[in-house]
């Protein structure tokens, strides 16, 4: 049985047709009585205004595009969760969208054309700038979240100093003894893997008597930091290993102790991220915690204010890190 329509709410209320689609009108004028007695009429016969048939008038969709391209890590997990609950709270409807092995920004631009978004939200560190430049240049509002900083980008940019993150990671690790030390980052082309590794590579550079080897998993997975820890172990393992991602770091621990290391004993680690699953007993990793809530909230905020003022300048705004220190690097020498 059909639901009551527009105009069973029209005939409750006493009014026109065109004053109920008023009042479920963003910015439409109509007087607070009307409005009254319409959303009564409405509640009573349990009427809900169609979206899709708004965005005829309206001329806007409220759908964000939500873009991504690692759906093995459980990090992104948490990500959509607060992505989508924060866009659903600003009456804003998420759409989903996977980029796994998308190299063309063209074919997505079309995509979220073809979908008409009012905006696009580029969740990912993995896709180069030019992803999100492209939407920006089809005049698509965007914001890339997790991105890679620039002091002038070229589109709105919320995230964290990859650079900043390498050198804290060679801090600890240098504080704690550590002399012969690995860095097992993500895809060599991801630019977070690229500026997480200079900024490691820059700090030990300080200190001569510190050897640095690096190495890259396949991707942002469990099973490529294990297979690429059990690469290592066969040419002997480094002291520690600053992992450029949490769930690399996962796959490396568990490598290690399959093959007889302890960690921290025989082997540390450090990650980044600090998601969930790192903080479980059986996993207790040491890592640096990227405010992910915090990221998450500055974008829809971004967002929200470039659908009104879709040609706001591009600006970037970076959140700091913290150490977590929990129980896979040895502990600071007192």
């Amino acid at each position: 049985m059909p639901g009551p329509t527009l105009k069973d709410v029209a005939e409750r209320a006493g009014v026109s047709r065109s004053a109920v689609s008023r009042t479920f009108t963003d910015g439409a004028s109509v007087s607070d009585r009307m409005r009254a007695k319409v959303e009564q009429a409405a509640s009573d016969l349990g009427y809900s205004p169609n979206a899709l048939a708004s965005s005829l008038t309206t001329g806007r969709t409220k759908l964000i595009g939500l873009i991504a391209n690692n759906f093995h890590n459980p990090l992104f997990l948490e990500i959509f969760d607060l992505f989508t609950r924060a866009l659903q709270d600003r009456g804003l409807r998420p759409l989903l969208v996977n980029l796994t092995d998308e190299t063309d920004p063209e074919n997505s631009v079309r995509m979220m054309r073809a979908y008409s978004v009012d905006g696009v939200v580029v969740a990912t560190s993995t896709l180069p700038p030019v992803f999100a430049k492209a939407f920006r240049d089809a005049g698509i509002p965007v914001v890339h979240s997790f991105g890679r900083f620039s002091p002038r980008p070229r589109v709105h940019v919320v995230g964290i100093d990859n650079l900043e993150c390498g050198r804290m990671a060679a801090v600890e690790l240098i504080e704690r003894g550590y002399r012969r030390i690995g860095f097992l980052g993500g895809p060599e082309a991801a630019t977070s893997t690229q500026d997480r590794l200079n900024g490691f590579a820059a700090e030990l550079a300080k200190h001569p008597n510190v050897t640095l080897s690096d190495s890259f998993a396949e991707g942002y997975t469990f099973e490529a930091g294990q297979s690429e820890m059990l690469r290592l172990i066969a040419d002997g393992p480094a002291e520690a290993y600053f992992c450029g991602d949490d769930v690399i770091a996962v796959g490396a621990l568990a490598a290690l102790r399959d093959s007889g290391f302890k960690v921290p004993e025989d082997v540390g680690l450090i990650g980044l991220n600090d998601m969930e699953m790192s903080g479980w007993q059986n996993i207790d990793l040491t890592t640096i915690r990227q405010p992910v809530s915090d990221i998450v909230a500055a974008s829809v905020d971004v967002m929200d204010h470039l659908l009104e003022n879709p040609e706001a300048s591009p600006k970037a705004r970076l959140f700091s890190c913290t150490v977590i220190e929990r129980g896979t690097l040895r502990p600071r020498p007192r």
